[in-house]
């Protein structure tokens, strides 16, 4: 506007000051680079950590999936069992064997110390509020947490060792060793060694039925074992296809010494009337048994 009387004056608008120019979207500060800040929980640190959460989930549901669980045998209270629990708690399954957290001060071990351990552990946040996060610069905090690291590993390895000193007084082998080598023999036959269901497949069909071998076969008590059938029962394996992975040397042999958990068979099959000539035509029979091409 003009000043005064002065009408050649440039008139010039402008606006009104007390409005400020806007300059747009504010990108938020990169909090790294403030020493002792942190970036913002929500939405920057809350996304992180779920993402992360996300692909560790995905990677225990791949496992699960390409490797079931294995089974392990079935609960036998008379057997003779030293009771171990899986590594991850070695640490506290040792622990509870100090005489301080057990017997009489069971109460003391379980409830006591671990209260005070978690509830140490909540309040962190409320006592540890300084603005360092550099580990040697928060010497209780880190002290606390390298002799929680040290104390868990000692206790890890106390439980471990005197597991194994136990088993070699005791001549006990470990489960899961029992049930590798029972996976090898099964690998060895041809068999399924996965506890997992497995596949239907066609059902193979006894080569030669009406063969007198099949009687020998019966006569040999080879059925308590491998079941009139021929498809097993229990551990032993079905003999159905038999003679695709074994010939009848092979098979003679067997009989004669046995394999694996198998017992030789020759004299008790001598013993119930089988005749010499009769195992070979047994043996022989049994190789004929292949999978039809």
């Amino acid at each position: 506007m003009a000043h005064g009387h002065k009408s050649d004056e440039k008139v010039v608008f402008v606006g009104d000051s007390r409005v400020r120019k806007g300059n747009g979207f504010i990108t938020p500060p990169d909090y790294t680079a403030y020493p002792g800040k942190s970036e913002a929980f929500i939405p920057n640190f809350l996304l992180k950590e779920w993402m992360v959460g996300v692909v560790v989930l995905v990677g225990f549901l791949v496992l699960t999936i390409s490797e079931p669980a294995p089974l392990g045998y079935p609960a036998d209270p008379s057997a003779s069992v030293i009771p171990m629990p899986d590594w991850y708690f070695l640490f506290l399954y040792e622990y509870l064997k100090l005489p301080y957290a057990s017997g009489d001060y069971v109460v003391l071990g379980t409830l006591g110390v671990s209260g005070v351990a978690f509830g140490a552990l909540l309040l962190v946040p409320f006592l540890d509020t300084g603005k360092e996060r550099r580990f040697y610069k928060r010497p209780i905090t880190s002290a606390l947490m390298f002799l929680s690291i040290i104390a868990v590993i000692y206790l890890t390895n106390s439980a471990w060792t005197h597991y194994t000193h136990e088993l070699e007084a005791s001549g006990q082998k470990p489960e899961h060793i029992q049930r590798e080598e029972e996976a090898e023999e099964k690998r060895a036959q041809g068999l399924p060694t996965s506890n997992a269901k497995q596949p239907e497949s066609e059902e193979i069909a006894i080569v030669d039925k009406d063969n007198p071998a099949m009687e020998t076969f019966k006569k040999a008590t080879c059925i308590s074992c491998h079941a009139a059938d021929m498809k097993g029962q229990g551990n032993a394996p079905g003999l159905r296809g038999v003679g695709d992975s074994l010939d009848k040397a092979a098979i003679a042999g067997i009989i004669k010494n046995g394999k694996g958990q198998m017992l030789p068979m020759h004299d008790t099959a001598i013993a119930a009337g089988v005749t010499e000539e009769e195992l070979d035509q047994l043996a022989e029979w049994l190789a004929s048994q292949k999978t039809a091409e």
